[in-house]
């Protein structure tokens, strides 16, 4: 009768530690509720209401419309979203397929010191860009750069103030992030898949075509993805180097914004970050649910 009694008494002190802990754990994400309403969410609402508010340059009244989202699709600006999207597409997958093999090999080397060696560089290369990578560039690789002359790559055509001049200049930030961003999930390949599929006769290409690819292929189109949107939202570096002579819609918004173009176009330009916000959330649909999948292997 006492153990009885000793249990139903100790059961709702134990819920009630528990609601205690489950309470204290909300409180701890309102901080963070509350930066991201306020870092967020505030310039969200301002985007959408500037995307969708037209103003009469005769009578000053504003009204809403769909307007400026019509302008936005329409003509240089329409060319340059569409420049963008080409530019961060090519520059992503090339990052991908060129970050992968040099992760891998990272993962594979004896050399401990090699390892932590790639990673802080890459750590470090990752966030380097800007007018410094541009400047880095031009002064190599431009018209009068040091091996532009060396080489004599301006008689075999080259042109780093080109589309092509600007991936390659992407590549030097966006590879060392694949290679950040593959490595855990190289890590989390078991070696008992690479044994088992070695006892059933299986070669490294047909391992890798069947067993490994599968399994990184959600992790290789998120780190796509997070390449793209790097590529996509990059703006100094591209300002620095081509100007307006690669059409990107992040020079769009800065010319539009400033009233280089028109005068009275800054709400084309919060249309155009809504563009780019709706390109970026097609991207991020695609994206989750196969990191869903992802995450159930590599656990």
């Amino acid at each position: 009768m006492t153990a009885t009694l000793t249990g139903v008494g100790t059961a709702p002190a134990a819920t009630r530690k528990r609601r205690r802990r489950a309470l204290g754990g909300s409180l701890a994400v309102v901080p963070l509720l509350v930066f991201t309403a306020l870092a967020f969410g505030l310039p969200a609402l301002a985007m959408l209401d500037g995307a969708f508010t037209v103003k009469d340059p005769a009578t000053g009244a504003t009204s809403y419309s769909a307007d400026n989202l019509t302008a936005s699709l329409q003509g240089a600006y329409l060319t340059a979203l569409l420049g963008s999207v080409k530019l961060s597409a090519v520059s992503a997958a090339l990052g991908a397929l060129l970050g992968l093999p040099l992760a891998q090999a990272v993962v594979t080397s004896r050399f401990r010191a090699l390892r932590e060696a790639v990673l802080t560089a890459s750590g470090v290369l990752a966030n380097f860009g800007g007018v410094p990578l541009a400047f880095a560039f031009v002064a190599t690789l431009g018209n009068a750069g040091v091996l532009t002359r060396h080489l004599g790559l301006t008689d075999k055509g080259w042109d780093l103030y080109s589309f092509w001049g600007l991936v390659l200049v992407y590549l030097y930030f966006l590879i060392p992030l694949m290679v950040l961003t593959i490595t855990p999930a190289l890590d989390g390949l078991r070696s008992q898949w690479r044994e088992a599929a070695q006892n059933n006769g299986a070669t490294a290409v047909q391992y890798w075509r069947h067993v490994a690819l599968p399994v990184l292929l959600p992790t290789l189109l998120g780190g796509f993805v997070l390449l793209f949107g790097s590529a996509f939202a990059a703006y100094a570096t591209a300002a620095a180097m081509v100007g307006s002579s690669v059409p990107l819609v992040t020079l769009q918004i800065a010319d539009a914004l400033s009233g280089n173009v028109l005068v009275g176009q800054e709400n084309v330009a919060l249309a155009l970050s809504l563009d780019m916000v709706l390109v970026a959330g097609l991207v991020m649909a695609v994206y989750l649910p196969l990191q869903r999948r992802s995450a159930r292997w590599l656990a």
